[in-house]
């Protein structure tokens, strides 16, 4: 099996000090204030490596005055080898610039607009293009020879659970490769000798929504001393996935997706990562009885997804390009352009997002929670040249990970007539709003209108449905004797209308809200104080919604 490489972060470990940087962050594109950094005086003779969680949009990075570092890609860790160039027990200076600026070579594209009073960015997403260092920097240290990384994938035969992992392995000398794979309370359940191999576990206790079991794999590396030279621990998670015809499966049995769009978004702390925020968000999702969500639109903190693992909740993972949509470009930015030509997004376009899906599946892939690949929300797909942008994107996403289903999120105005691409893709996810953008305030339209295309799409692709966005926006406290736009009753009344159009469509097999909560976006005509399709305000107070999702939530489960 062939993986891209990746950058997972061990946290712990045999032969691994970690020593936190900083966690700054900037606005626009600015030098991150030079941070000085003291390598422990212990680690002589160790690999020492400077890794950055993210840095969005990009990044330059040096030690001192040597560049060792730059990225492309707001959402996925990089890191580098600084063993040559510091000195353990001396202070060294970490400077790293960081740049926002989105290009129609970017994911997420973007352009750059001459203004009389200047250059203006303009952006095709409808979220704040926050900039910085959003998630953790950390020096840490392996030995000079080390397991670099580790790939599994399970299976699962009646009461029998299988791990096949992969293992690669960076250094001079022969070493064998030692695995064991113990239970959560530490008893061992397998063990297996060779890079590459296979653990069979039997009466296993599966991963399942719900139920975070986790197994512990432990691999060491053994060369002529009598301690391992390495060691890596790697939580796993058996369970499978699959589509069979309209129906989605864990484990061999039908899930129903309940959850939420979401964002890394909150007051004061903007994209920042914040390990409180993200217990309350899971601890508010538990409440309501949500068993899901998207990481829309681009890879979450490594945080969020070792949470979801240890605690069952489903997950699709999603990568940054959002926008790939003229269409979009039209309503967000008051740009007149061809989503896909050679002056706009193009073939270099398409190697930017072919490297932000390898990124998000060698950090991801190991992590039992993530069941679909989302490599794209509301792109143009009803042209030959979207056929052609995402054909060869699809194929590598398979080509890497060829156990998950593939899947992008489709706009409102692809419909089942137009759209070209989905079959291309494993399951469909639309984004509708009915009873908003379309049939305002007219929901008995909107009722009609949804349930028929929901019957179009089943009639065209015998796939399963997840409908990842729909809701209207909501004004906390803001009430009526009718339940009008804009106020909470309406929001409800909204959500109301589209279950019912899912308990009458079979092939519907899930429900995920736009948005969990009010987010930030750019100033525009559309958005006052930003976005409010919240069922939550952007400080997590409920709004009257929740009541009825978790009435309907609950009783899912």
């Amino acid at each position: 099996m062939d993986w891209a490489g990746s950058t997972a972060h061990r946290r712990s470990g045999a032969g691994r000090g970690i020593s936190r940087v900083c966690g700054t962050r900037s606005c626009g594109r600015r030098l991150v204030p030079e941070g000085a950094v003291r390598v422990p005086q212990g680690w002589g003779g160790q690999r020492i490596v400077l890794r950055f969680g993210s840095a969005t949009h990009r990044a330059v990075v040096w030690v001192d005055d040597a560049e060792v570092a730059a990225h492309e890609g707001g959402y996925t860790p990089f890191e580098a080898d600084i063993t040559d160039l510091v000195v353990p027990g001396a202070e060294h200076r970490v400077t790293v610039v960081v740049n926002n600026t989105l290009s129609w070579q970017s994911i997420p594209p973007g352009h750059v607009k001459e203004t009389p009073d200047g250059p203006r960015q303009r952006y095709f997403h409808d979220f704040f293009n926050y900039a910085g260092l959003h998630r953790s920097v950390w020096l840490y240290t392996t030995p000079r020879s080390y397991i670099s990384d580790i790939t599994v994938f399970t299976r699962l035969a009646g009461s029998t659970g299988s791990v096949e992992y992969h293992l690669e392995a960076v250094g001079g000398e022969e070493h064998e490769v030692h695995v064991t794979l113990r239970d959560a309370d530490g008893t061992e359940v397998a063990r297996a000798a060779g890079a590459q191999g296979g653990l069979t576990v039997e009466d296993v206790h599966p991963w399942r929504p719900g139920e975070g079991h986790l197994y512990h794999l432990h691999a060491e590396l053994w060369g002529t001393s009598d301690t391992p030279a390495d060691t890596y621990p790697l939580p796993v998670g058996v369970r499978t996935v699959a589509v069979e015809g309209s129906r989605f499966f864990i484990n061999g049995e039908p899930f129903y997706f309940t959850g939420f769009g979401k964002h890394e978004d909150s007051p004061v702390r903007g994209k920042g990562h914040d390990d409180a925020f993200m217990v309350h968000d899971f601890a508010l999702m538990e409440w309501l009885g949500a068993n899901s969500f998207r990481t829309s639109h681009y890879p979450y903190a490594e945080e969020a997804l070792e949470y979801a693992d240890r605690h069952g909740i489903v997950v699709i993972g999603e990568t940054p390009a959002v926008g790939l949509n003229a269409e979009l470009g039209a309503t967000l930015a008051e740009a007149v352009f061809t989503t896909f030509s050679e002056h706009t997004i193009n073939t270099a376009t398409q190697d930017v997002h072919r490297q932000a899906i390898r990124e998000m599946i060698a950090r991801d892939k190991n992590h039992p929670c993530v069941v679909i690949w989302s490599i794209a929300n509301e792109p143009e797909s009803h042209t030959g040249a979207s056929f052609s942008y995402f054909d060869p994107l699809v194929a590598e996403t398979r080509r890497l990970d060829p156990t998950r289903p593939v899947a992008f999120a489709n706009f409102m105005t692809a419909t089942p007539d137009r759209d070209l691409i989905s079959g291309l893709f494993d399951v469909l996810m639309l984004n509708r709003y009915y009873g908003w953008y379309k049939d305002l305030a007219d929901l008995a339209a909107a009722e009609r209108h949804l349930e028929a295309e929901l019957r179009a799409w089943t009639q065209k692709h015998d796939k399963p449905i997840i409908m990842t966005e729909y809701g209207a926006d909501a004004l906390m406290g803001l009430h009526g004797v009718m339940p009008s736009p804009w106020t909470e009753d309406y929001q409800a009344d909204v959500l109301a209308m589209y279950h019912r159009v899912f308990d009458r469509v079979d092939a519907v097999v899930g429900e995920q809200i736009w948005n969990f909560a009010d987010f930030a976006t750019a100033p525009g005509l559309l958005r006052v104080d930003g976005n409010k399709k919240g069922v939550f305000t952007r400080d997590r107070r409920p709004k009257t919604s929740t009541r009825l999702l978790r009435e309907r939530w609950r009783e899912h489960r």
